[in-house]
């Protein structure tokens, strides 16, 4: 699998990277260190402890690193629960969760896959 390949298969959108950043091996570096960014993690957590800033400072973490990278399927959801928590709307975000969770777990599929 290239990374256009794995770009394509998460729905993320190469052609906007590419634009970017100027060679494929550093779509390739940056893409797979995604993997370790904790924005995630730090966004579930702080939904089920209540914690609306922390929440959307993850949020908002996520969102801009996926539109760095072109990944224009979790960056929507992203951007959508970052507004919601900008606003204060716990519940909202909590409902949006479920599609930034979808989105990140295809990516990250995507991603491992690309590696392996």
């Amino acid at each position: 699998m290239t990374i256009e390949e794995c770009y394509i298969k998460m729905g993320a959108n190469y052609q906007d990277v590419i634009k970017r950043l100027p060679s494929v091996s550093m779509i390739e570096k940056f893409a797979l260190k995604f993997r370790e960014d904790t924005s995630f993690q730090e966004l579930e957590k702080a939904l089920n402890d209540k914690q609306v800033e922390i929440a959307f400072r993850a949020a908002h973490t996520l969102k801009g690193v996926c539109m760095n990278l072109g990944f224009d399927h979790l960056y929507k959801p992203s951007f959508e629960i970052t507004e919601s928590l900008r606003a204060g709307n716990l519940e909202l975000a909590l409902q949006q969760f479920d599609a930034v969770k979808e989105q990140y777990t295809k990516t990250i599929d995507a991603l491992n896959e690309f590696a392996a």
